[in-house]
C-alpha cells in the first residue's frame, strides 16, 4: 500500500496557532509530552503501539499545492502563511518508546522535541495513531491472558469503525498476542498470520450440513475447521463433522489441521459435550474454535467452567474495545527553549490532581528486581540526570510522598526506555517486524508481576519522579500558589 500524506490530518485550531505563531515571530524550539492518566479497562498495565505509523506520518509531512489551495478557501490563512506551509518539513527530535513495551500512567510514550510551529501542527495525528492502536493492543493483551496459552485469532474487521480502524486495529491485535487475524490486507501490509474458517452461509447453500462439511475438508486439509451449529449443533452438526473425518480418516489420508468451530449457544456446555463425542470417535486430536461475542470476561467465566476450547476466534469486543473505546492519551507542553539554550521547565495545572502535569526535559528509566528480572517500578526524571545501581535508591510516591521504597544498591537493574526516533528531522530508528514487535511484548508482560496481570483490582505498578524533577514541579506548583 502507498504511504498517503496525512498533514491535514490535524484540527483546525493547530493551524490557527501555528499561524499565530507565525505572526509574531515565536518560534521557539519545546518540548511536548504524549502520556495517558489511566490504565484502559482497569488494566494494571498497558501496550504501546503506533510508533511505525507515526514515523511513516512525520516522514511524509509536507503541504501539497491542494493542500495549500484548500486552507487558502477557508479564508481564515494569510497568502505569506501559506507560502510558509508549502516549504514546511519537519526539522526536530522525537523520542519515544517502542513498541510493544509495556508502560504505565503519567510516563512519557513520545517525546517532541522541535519549534513550536512543528511541535503544535503534528500533536492531533500523533494522539490519534498513538491512541487507537495502544488502546487495542492493551485490550488484546487482556484477552489473551485470559486465554490461558490458548491461540487468540483477531475477527474483528467487519464491525471495526472503518478500514482504518480494521487495518491498523489488527496490527496492534497481533502486537497484543493475537496468532492471526482474519484481515488479509492486514496479512498482506504486516507480514502476519492470516486465519478463519467458513460461514453458515457455505452450510446453507449447499442441500445438506454433510454435502458441505465434505466439499470443505476435500478443499481445504491441511486446515480444515468445520461451523457446526447451523442447524443443530449436537445433534446434526458434530455427528456430520465426525462423519467426514471419519471417512477421510478410512480413507488413508490425514489432516494437518482439523476440528469444529462453535459460534452460538452456550459454549462451556456444548464444547464439553463436543468434546466427549469428538474423544468416543477416535479424535482426541481435533481442536475446537469458539467465536460468539468474545471478550476477556467471558473467556476467563468459561475457563473456570471447564469449556473444552482451545482456540478462539474475537472479533467486536476486541476490535472496538466496546467497553473502553478511547486509550486517552494527552499531548502536553512541558519546557521551552530560553536564549541561552536551555529548557525552561513548563506545567500545567488543574484543580483535578491527576491532571497536573510533569515539567521538564525528561526521559524514563525503568527499575527491575535483580533476582527475579520483574519491574519494581518507573522512574521519571530529567534527561540529563544519571545513576548508579550499586548505589541505594529511595522510591517514594509524588502523591502520597510518606509512600516510600528503598531500594539497596545491587539488587536492582535500570533501563532507559525512551529512545531516540528522529534526529533533526531524520529518522535514525529501524521500525521492527510485527512479528518481532509481538515477540517483545511477550517478553516484556512476562518482566510483569501475576497481580499486575490479573483481570480484576491488578497491582498498579508505581511510576516516581525523581527528587530533583520533584523538586521542581514542587518549586513550580509553590510559584503558582504563590501568584493567585
Amino acid at each position: 500500500m502507498s504511504e498517503r500524506n496525512l498533514t491535514l490530518l490535524t484540527d483546525l485550531y493547530e493551524l490557527t496557532m501555528m499561524q499565530g505563531y507565525y505572526e509574531k515571530g515565536q518560534n521557539e524550539k519545546v518540548i511536548f509530552d504524549v502520556f495517558f492518566r489511566q490504565n484502559p479497562c482497569s488494566n494494571g498495565y498497558s501496550v504501546c503501539a503506533g510508533l511505525e505509523q507515526v514515523i511513516e506520518y512525520i516522514k511524509n509531512l509536507n503541504f501539497s499545492y491542494e493542500d495549500v489551495d484548500y486552507l487558502r478557501s477557508l479564508g481564515i490563512f494569510k497568502d505569506d502563511f501559506l507560502h510558509y506551509l508549502s516549504g514546511f518539513h519537519f526539522s526536530g527530535d522525537i523520542y519515544a518508546i517502542p513498541e510493544g513495551t509495556v508502560v504505565f500512567p503519567k510516563e512519557p510514550l513520545l517525546k517532541v522535541i522541535a519549534p513550536i510551529m512543528e511541535a503544535q501542527l503534528v500533536e492531533t495525528a500523533i494522539l490519534n495513531i498513538i491512541n487507537h492502536q495502544s488502546l487495542i493492543a492493551t485490550k488484546t493483551s487482556r484477552i489473551v491472558f485470559a486465554a490461558n496459552g490458548d491461540g487468540i485469532m483477531e475477527f474483528g474487521l467487519r464491525r471495526a469503525q472503518g478500514p482504518d480502524a480494521g487495518l491498523y486495529g489488527a496490527r496492534a491485535a497481533m502486537i497484543g498476542g493475537c496468532v492471526g487475524t482474519s484481515n488479509v490486507l492486514a496479512g498482506q501490509m504486516f507480514d502476519v498470520p492470516v486465519m478463519g474458517t467458513h460461514a453458515h452461509s457455505w452450510i446453507m447453500s449447499f442441500p445438506d450440513e454433510y454435502t458441505a462439511f465434505k466439499t470443505y475438508a476435500e478443499m481445504y486439509p491441511d486446515n480444515c475447521t468445520l461451523l457446526v451449529d447451523t442447524y443443530d449443533t449436537l445433534k446434526s452438526g458434530v455427528p456430520n463433522a465426525i462423519r467426514v473425518f471419519q471417512e477421510y480418516k478410512d480413507s488413508g489420508k490425514k489432516f494437518q489441521k482439523y476440528g469444529i468451530r462453535l459460534d452460538s449457544g452456550d459454549l462451556a456446555y456444548l464444547s464439553k459435550e463436543a468434546r466427549k463425542m469428538l474423544d468416543a470417535a477416535g479424535f482426541t486430536d481435533a481442536s475446537i474454535c469458539a467465536s460468539n461475542d468474545l471478550d476477556e470476561y467471558l473467556l476467563h467465566d468459561l475457563k473456570i467452567q471447564g469449556a473444552a476450547i482451545n482456540s478462539w476466534g474475537v472479533g467486536t469486543n476486541l476490535i472496538t474495545s466496546k467497553d473502553c473505546p478511547s486509550f486517552g492519551g494527552v499531548y502536553k507542553l512541558a519546557a521551552i527553549q530560553n536564549e541561552a539554550g536551555e529548557f525552561v521547565p513548563k506545567i500545567k495545572i488543574s484543580e483535578n490532581t491527576e491532571k497536573i502535569t510533569n515539567p521538564g526535559n525528561k526521559t524514563i528509566f525503568r527499575i527491575y528486581d535483580k533476582a527475579t528480572g520483574k519491574v519494581k517500578a518507573d522512574l521519571i526524571c530529567f534527561a540529563d540526570e544519571t545513576f548508579d545501581p550499586r548505589e541505594d535508591m529511595l522510591l517514594f510516591d509524588p502523591l502520597e510522598t510518606w509512600k516510600k521504597t528503598k531500594l539497596p544498591g545491587g539488587s536492582y537493574t535500570m533501563r532507559e526506555i525512551l529512545v531516540p526516533v528522529f534526529r533533526n528531522g531524520e529518522c535514525i530508528y529501524q521500525s521492527p517486524s510485527v512479528k518481532e514487535i509481538a515477540e517483545y511484548c511477550k517478553a516484556e508482560k512476562s518482566t510483569l508481576w501475576e497481580e499486575t496481570k490479573r483481570l480484576f483490582y491488578p497491582h498498579q505498578v508505581y511510576v516516581d519522579l525523581s527528587p530533583k524533577l520533584y523538586e521542581v514541579k514542587k518549586s513550580l506548583l509553590d510559584q503558582m500558589n504563590m501568584t493567585d
